[in-house]
């Protein structure tokens, strides 16, 4: 079987070529990989090369296959694995397979990467549990439970403690207030749509500089839907405050019961301290991307106020199981994160292009020819093609987001490479 995937051989050194893949063994399973999420992580992996630590030293002989986020179909199943997996089946990757080595898909294999056509699935992805069956209506949505699985687990990790008799309580509270701070980001978008149907709670406030993003982040997450989902939803550029801290506690009436710091800078994180209530839980979601990033909070309210810290990374395949059912029983709505849409030749530059990020999550369609487009000017690129002129209207009909009738429609009749 051949396959045409985005290999890496060294930092800024990737190569989109056409090779075999090998016989696949008894314990191995052959993956027709439709739909790859591209993530900032690979980025990081890119830049670095070698000196990434999920990344072999020895990329330059043997190049690995890059991208974490896949969802496919599966073409052929190893003898050994006939009653545990069938042709056709579809299957999400889960990335993190926690080995010693820190070696994981889409960093560290030559034939197992979601930026590529067709992958095997090695023995140890099986044995880790980390592949898992899916069901959705559509691809993208599968690529993006990584991602969405990452926001889960910090929803997991937010916990609060009765002081009366120290029982403690995993995740956010229900009915609570929450603070999303830099978080009109892919990932805060996630989180503003899990704080509903998933975690309950009955305020969000969302912050950032930008203005800009702020807009697009309200055209994917509306007031008005979170109001009829029963949340108060806010927006708020605290880049116009002059006390952002004051307008967030008198927006919380007090403060808030859990926030979640989504941008890796510090005066966030003393921010997050100063305006959580009694028990509240910080979440320091965000990684940084040095090893030594000091932050200060008031030790005092950590000891009287009960004020937790936390920070989670990363999420484990009973997250990816668990955003997999949120997603078959439409409590979660990934299309919201969806910012652009792409075909495998256009993985190269448009990861290149995070160096400055823009827009949210971009969805690889590995199968397709097609360059990056913004799902938001789909109707411009409608203008001189009847193809995106559907796609346009598909998308305004479902409330301008990338969704399952969408992608059939793409599939069915983008050029193929």
């Amino acid at each position: 079987m051949k396959t045409t995937a985005v290999r890496m051989y060294g930092a800024m050194d990737l190569r989109t070529e056409t090779f075999d893949l090998p016989q696949i063994g008894a314990d191995e399973i052959l993956l027709h990989v439709i739909t790859d999420s591209l993530c900032a992580s690979t980025y990081k992996a890119v830049k670095q090369g070698t000196a990434h630590k999920r990344v072999p030293p020895d990329i330059a002989e043997k190049p690995i296959i890059i991208g974490h986020e896949m969802c496919g179909e599966i073409v052929a199943v190893g003898a050994n694995l006939q009653d545990a997996w069938r042709v056709g089946q579809r299957v999400v990757i889960q990335p993190a397979l926690k080995l010693e080595s820190g070696y994981d898909p889409g960093y560290s294999y030559p034939y197992i990467g979601g930026s590529a056509t067709y992958a095997v699935v090695p023995k140890i992805v099986l044995e880790r549990g980390c592949m898992i069956p899916y069901e959705g209506d559509s691809f993208f949505k599968g690529s993006l439970v990584e991602s969405l699985g990452c926001v889960l687990r910090g929803y997991k990790g937010f916990y609060h403690t009765d002081y009366s008799n120290y029982v403690r309580t995993d995740g956010a509270k229900r009915g609570g207030r929450l603070a999303i701070l830099g978080g009109a980001g892919p990932m805060g978008i996630g989180a503003v749509d899990m704080a509903m149907d998933y975690a309950g709670v009955a305020q969000v406030v969302v912050t950032d500089l930008n203005a800009d993003r702020l807009a697009y982040a309200a055209t994917k997450c509306s007031v008005e839907s979170a109001k009829e989902r029963g949340c108060e939803l806010i927006y708020l550029n605290t880049s116009e405050l002059s006390d952002p801290v004051k307008t967030l506690i008198e927006l919380s009436n007090g403060g808030f019961d859990d926030v979640f710091v989504m941008v890796p800078v510090p005066e966030l994180f003393t921010m997050a301290e100063a305006i959580c209530r009694e028990d509240g839980c910080v979440n320091f979601f965000a990684g940084p991307a040095v090893h030594q990033m000091q932050g200060s909070l008031n030790l005092y309210r950590v000891h009287y106020d009960g004020i937790h810290v936390v920070g989670t990374a990363g999420s484990i395949p009973e997250d990816t199981c668990d955003t997999i059912r949120l997603i078959e029983e439409n409590k979660i709505h990934p299309g919201a994160i969806v910012s652009h849409i792409l075909g495998l030749h256009a993985v190269k530059e448009t990861l290149f292009a995070m160096e400055h990020p823009n827009g949210a999550k971009k969805v690889c369609y590995t199968g397709l020819d097609i360059p990056l487009i913004a799902v938001d000017e789909l109707d411009k690129w409608g203008e001189t093609s009847p193809m995106y002129r559907e796609l346009a209207a598909i998308v305004a009909r479902n409330g301008g987001v990338w969704c399952a009738e969408a992608e059939q429609y793409l599939l069915a009749n983008a050029p193929k490479i």
